[in-house]
């Protein structure tokens, strides 16, 4: 342990902050924030979107500089001006989305950019495997990172800031794309950190790893700091409710219907991605009306091909997609909707592909429409009433209906896209993450307005990424591994363990049932 460690025991924090605030133009991001965290200790940091959490740890990690209050490191003031600060104070942030280069080596990855990068591999393949075995990582100094799993990613991300002698870490939503059997070998890794005296800080909105991990849980609420609590002392319940500022129900329905005939049937459908390979591979299943058919797979196995394959947005090698026994592969839009298919999507794209940025909410909602009223004129005030029926039903915040949506947070740019979507009053609704970005409370009202879609009749695809709500809101799961189907699984008998084995290649016996 190093000596500016040891003087945080002595003061018994590795990190304080102290009135920290923080702007940008109007709004206030962090207001007058006091936090400490302790040495052998891993502190959860929970928030709504929006509430401050990154924002807050950007200027540990020199990201950001605050505009008042001071940061404290072992007991001594600091001055973090940029990530070199940081580091040399000790302080690495493993950020949500990784920054390694794809054609290196782990090793490569970790000394690129240190004093010791010229040393002899030997000498450094050594000093990687001691912190390793220290830290019971499991890695590979010599594996290139385009042959990695998203884990390994993520494991050659912690070795980089603990060869840099990084004591204190930031941990931004490590789980958010791993699958259980992985997160839970993350949590031995840290809590073997926390053994050695490290200060862990995790950022995330998974209420029940908070439970699972953390020491204390810190609660940022519209940039103020509300509460610390200890865990120990805690539940989810009330760690949801200081996060809202309102009791909030965790419950979410699974509604039973009756009547569940295939809307669609996709028949060995195989589809070339971006980059000329196999994004999905003779995949087939049932699309039933009434009913919530989740998608379950680690990022990048197909759930983007699938999506846009089934919407006509991309050309498919191989296979069909029948609707009473017609292929509508190659059809256009309008000879679709002729059949009688009404089908919606909400992309995991949003503002790319779903929605056009530099336009207001007016327009937005007028693109889903403006076939069916061809003319010279065009009259907004249909649009315009929709785009204020769904700011009040969805509680989307804005200045007004003509503000260009590209200007909204990403929760709220989710909110209009889904909502026109759904009013489109579809049979077919295929949904990519579509809590992705969200807060509880909204991400809830959400799950709310797919279930009245199912209750409705609509057959609902929805492809999601936390597996507690995949579980809770589906009726059936399909789960994906390198565009391979690896079998559907009733959601109320399966676990997520089961999920986690078929999301890393393992078939399971019985679980390739389509009905």
């Amino acid at each position: 342990m190093g000596e500016s460690m040891t003087k945080a025991i002595e003061s018994n924090y590795a990190i304080e902050l102290k009135g920290i605030t923080k702007t940008f133009g109007s709004v206030v991001a962090n207001s007058d924030i006091n936090l400490t965290v302790k040495c052998g200790e891993i502190l959860a940091l929970l928030g709504e979107n929006g509430s401050g959490k990154t924002t807050l740890m950007n200027m540990l990690s020199g990201i950001y500089y605050p505009d008042k209050g001071s940061i404290s490191v072992a007991g001594k003031e600091v001055s973090i001006s940029s990530p070199t600060d940081a580091i040399e104070l000790g302080i690495g942030m493993i950020h949500q989305h990784f920054k390694l280069v794809e054609v290196f080596s782990a090793m490569d990855n970790i000394v690129i950019g240190t004093k010791e990068k010229h040393l002899k591999r030997k000498v450094l393949k050594e000093k990687i495997l001691g912190i390793s075995e220290r830290f019971g990582l499991e890695i590979d100094p010599e594996n290139k990172v385009y042959n990695m799993s998203v884990s390994e990613k993520q494991t050659v991300e912690i070795m980089k800031v603990l060869y840099r002698g990084a004591e204190i870490l930031i941990l931004d939503e490590p789980t958010a794309v791993l699958t259980p059997q992985e997160t839970e070998k993350l949590f031995a890794i840290l809590r073997k950190m926390k053994e050695k005296g490290n200060a862990i800080i995790i950022i995330t909105h998974k209420l029940n790893e908070v439970m699972a991990i953390s020491d204390r849980v810190a609660i940022l609420r519209k940039g103020h700091h509300v509460a610390t609590v200890m865990t120990s002392e805690t539940n989810e319940k009330q760690l949801t409710e200081l996060m809202v500022g309102r009791p909030v129900s965790l419950e979410i329905n699974r509604p039973e219907t009756v009547d569940r005939n295939t809307v669609l049937k996709v028949v060995d459908l195989s589809v070339e991605n971006e980059h000329g390979n196999m994004g999905l591979k003779n995949v087939s299943f049932s699309l039933k009306s009434g009913e919530i058919l989740g998608v379950a797979g680690i990022a990048g196995s197909g759930q983007k091909e699938l999506c846009e394959s089934i919407a006509g947005l991309m050309d498919i090698k191989e296979g069909a997609v029948l609707y009473n026994k017609k292929n509508i592969i190659g059809m256009s839009p309008d000879e679709i909707i002729d059949l009688g298919i009404s089908m919606s999507f909400v992309p995991e794209d949003r503002l790319g592909m779903g929605l056009v940025g530099s336009m207001g909410m007016v327009e937005n909602m007028m693109l889903k429409s403006y076939k069916k009223n061809p003319g010279l004129f065009v009259d907004k005030k249909p649009a315009r009433k929709l785009a204020e029926e769904l700011i009040e039903k969805l509680c989307i915040v804005t200045p007004n209906v003509d503000m260009p949506v590209r200007r909204m947070s990403g929760g709220n740019v989710q909110k209009v896209l889904l909502g026109r979507e759904i009013e489109s009053k579809p049979n077919v609704l295929i949904t990519a993450y579509p809590v992705r970005g969200l807060d509880i409370n909204s991400s809830y009202l959400i799950y709310d307005l797919l279930n009245e879609q199912k209750e409705k009749g609509v057959a609902v695809l929805f492809v999601g990424e936390d597996l507690d709500v995949l579980l809770e809101l589906s009726d059936r799961i399909m789960v994906l591994c390198h565009g391979e189907l690896k079998g559907i699984v009733d959601a109320k008998t399966t676990t997520k363990e089961e999920l986690g084995l078929m999301m890393t290649g393992r078939s399971l016996e019985g679980v390739d049932s389509d009905e």
